[in-house]
């Protein structure tokens, strides 16, 4: 995948392979000292189906989804289900 700035990522929405929105990136968390990308968290849609997600989500309800999931960014950012 082609290098992708940080800052064309806000606000995009996150959508599964399968074509299911699962909502917009809300933040990307990262190793501090190496600079390593570690997961997309995202902001559920409100009418997503909890039940159906295989996610690990944070306190907040967010999904974390490892950074190794992502197979395109373009006019969504798409990840692997």
């Amino acid at each position: 995948m082609s290098e992708v700035l940080a800052e064309n990522l806000s606000g995009k929405s996150v959508m599964g392979s399968d074509g299911t929105e699962l909502g917009m990136l809300y933040n990307i968390t990262t190793e501090i000292k190496s600079g390593t990308l570690h997961d997309l968290v995202i902001e559920p849609n409100d009418e997503l189906p909890n039940q159906t997600i295989d996610f690990d989500t944070d306190d907040d309800g967010r999904f974390r989804v490892p950074i190794n999931r992502v197979r395109a960014v373009k006019d969504y950012i798409v990840i692997q289900r």
